[in-house]
This record gives C-alpha cells, structure tokens and sequence, in this order.
C-alpha cells in the first residue's frame, strides 16, 4: 500500500507539472492513474478542477448581434472572437466513464457483487451497453470502457470462465488503463474476435449469444511437455512424438488425397479456365465450363445441371443471409438509441440476392 502511495504522490506531482504548462490531457491522464493507485482528496480536487475548467472553455463564446458576431473591445486593435462548440457529452455521461477506468475487477465495473446471478449480470450490461455506446456516449475514453463491459459480461456470463477469474483473485485485476488491457490476464478467455459491438447486437437481437462462449478462449490452448520434469528424457520424446502424430498424419493425408483430386467439371465463376457460358435447362442458371468439356465430359448432364443449380441456390441463400444480417443490425440499433436514420435505412434496404432466391425456390417473400 505504502508503495502505491508513493507512485500516487509521484504521478500527481506529474499532473501538476503538466497544468502548469497548460497540456490538460496529459494532466488527466497522471491524475487517473494516481486515483487508481492510491485515492486522495487532492487528486479528486484537480480532477473536478480540469473539467470545470475544459467545460468553462467550452462556453467561452460571444452571442451573434443583428449585424454579425459582437466583438470585444480593447485598447488593441479589435478581435472578433470565434464560436467554440459545446462538448457533445453530458457530466454524467463522462463520470461514467471515469468510474469504469477506475474500477479494479469485473464485478465493480458491471456494478454488481459477486453472488450476482447471470439475469442480473446481463441486466447491468445492458444498462451500461446503453450508456456507454460510442454512438451514443462521445466522450473520451467511451470506446474503452464500452469494450471493458463487453469483457466484463462474456466472462461472469460463463460458469468456467468465471470460476477461473474467481480464483485468480488479485492476478487479474483491472489494468493500469483501457488502452492496454489486452495484453494482461484481463481478458483471459474473451474471444478478440467477437467485437463488443457484435456482442452488443447480439445482446440486444436474440438475447445474449451463449453460444460464443462455446469458442471464448480456445485459441490459448497449447501443448506443454515441460511440466512433466527432466528426470526421464525418453518419456519426454515419447510424449513430443505423440503429440506430434495428428500434424504427421493430417500432413499425409493431405499429400495423398492431392492424388487423387481432379479438376471439377464446372464453375459459377467465369475464370481463364472455366470460360464457355452455358445454362442449365430447368432454372435457367448461369455456369461456365471449359472449352473442351463435350470430349471430356460424359456423364448425365440432367445431374450435372442439378448439382449446378443445387449450389447456385446455396450461394444464393448464403448472399441472402448476410443481408438480411445487415438488415437487422440497422434495425436493432435504430430500436435501442431511438435513430430514425438507420430505421428509414432497414426499411429501405436493397436485398438482390433474396429476391432471386425466393423466386428460385417458389416463395414468396418473408
């Protein structure tokens, strides 16, 4: 404690360095991380100082008179004093964010204890989802904590992973600031590929995705030998070669099926090789063949036609899913923040690749 004490005092008298030379960035910046590491009645002082002082120049703006913007007299030469815009966040919306930067675990920033249940968990998420989306919440630091919430609920939401985080007590504790912590314990076991803005919609479309807890973490998972000691060297090997067997074998079955692999019959893609245009009979779909496919080709062209429309549908209904996916995002957002904007743009969306599936299989649009 006398230690974090020290370093508090030490970046505070940074911060006060940098005020005197007027960089309020910097200043906040050593004044946060003093408050995390040892809170003082100074610090908090500075703190509310340096926003009453970014809000004060804020409002520093001259109202416009009927024949333009009024100006200040001196006994200089005259200036006119140019409109300065208001920040585009609230006092609250800002404190929110302070808070989640100073929390030190999962559970003071989702704001719960630690006998929360899950309906409870995901209720503070989605309170502070609301909160602290970039679209909604620009203040500084918003994107941050936005991604610390979405860490926060994919890890207490998980009955492993929260075990996990239970038991490591202290070892992963909030980091120094959010511009980092992805390099700490942290965020063990969420999955850097699931964005908090896809865990947002998500959340918000069909309820929590459970399903991707399914697959948080196990990019980490990794063969360790070492652990067994040294004592017996041919124990060793024999478990390296063992675990070395599937690549072995994943590598010659690869080199063996490449020997019997031939060139397909066809391509829904023109390409330099598959470049003579034809279409099938019963749907009328486009698909290219190679120039010598009538001396080549002497199977049944009614199946060769229907495994071609078989798989044009497919890349049909795939196109159509990612669509309707767009389609859906715009909804949901324009439901959660009340934008007018992206509703009127779900509504108007173009959808080319669900038309030409429903009118393929014969139905009619849902």
């Amino acid at each position: 404690m006398d230690s974090n004490k020290d370093e508090a005092i030490r970046c505070l008298e940074i911060a006060e360095n940098y005020i005197r030379d007027g960089n309020r960035e910097k200043a906040e910046k050593f004044l946060l991380k003093a408050e995390r590491l040892y809170s003082m009645p100074k610090t908090k002082d500075l703190l509310d100082s340096l926003d009453r002082l970014t809000r004060d120049s804020a409002r520093t703006t001259t109202t416009d008179g009927p024949t333009g913007p009024r100006q200040r007299t001196n006994t200089g030469p005259k200036k006119t004093e140019t409109r300065t815009e208001a920040p585009e966040y609230s006092k609250d919306q800002l404190e929110c964010v302070r808070r989640i930067k100073v929390c030190k675990d999962y559970y003071e920033i989702l704001g719960v204890t630690k006998e929360a249940t899950d309906s409870e968990i995901k209720k503070a998420y989605k309170k502070l989802a609301l909160q602290l989306h970039p679209d909604k919440n620009k203040a500084p630091g918003a994107a941050e904590a936005f991604k610390a919430i979405g860490n926060a609920v994919a890890i207490l939401t998980n009955e492993e992973k929260r075990k996990q985080y239970d038991l490591c007590g202290s070892e992963q504790k909030q980091p120094k600031n959010f511009q980092t912590h992805h390099q700490h314990d942290y965020t063990r076991g969420f999955d850097p590929d699931m964005a908090a803005e896809e865990l947002f919609y998500s959340f918000f479309s069909r309820g929590f995705p459970t399903q991707g807890n399914a697959f948080m973490g196990q990019r980490t998972r990794t063969y360790r030998t070492a652990d067994f000691g040294t004592n017996n060297q041919n124990a060793n090997s024999f478990t390296v070669i063992l675990q070395m067997l599937p690549i072995i074998l994943i590598i010659l079955l690869s080199m063996m099926s490449s020997l019997f692999v031939t060139d397909p019959v066809y391509s829904l893609a023109q390409t330099p090789k598959f470049h003579v245009l034809r279409h099938t009979k019963n749907l009328n779909v486009p698909y290219y063949v190679k120039e010598t496919f009538p001396q080549d080709y002497t199977g049944s062209q009614y199946r060769l036609e229907t495994s071609v429309e078989e798989d044009y549908i497919q890349q049909i209904a795939s196109a159509c899913a990612r669509e309707k996916s767009t389609r859906d995002k715009l909804y949901w957002r324009g439901t959660a923040f009340g934008d007018q904007a992206s509703l009127e743009k779900a509504k108007n969306l173009s959808m080319p690749s669900c038309e030409t599936y429903y009118r393929l299989v014969g139905r009619g649009r849902g």
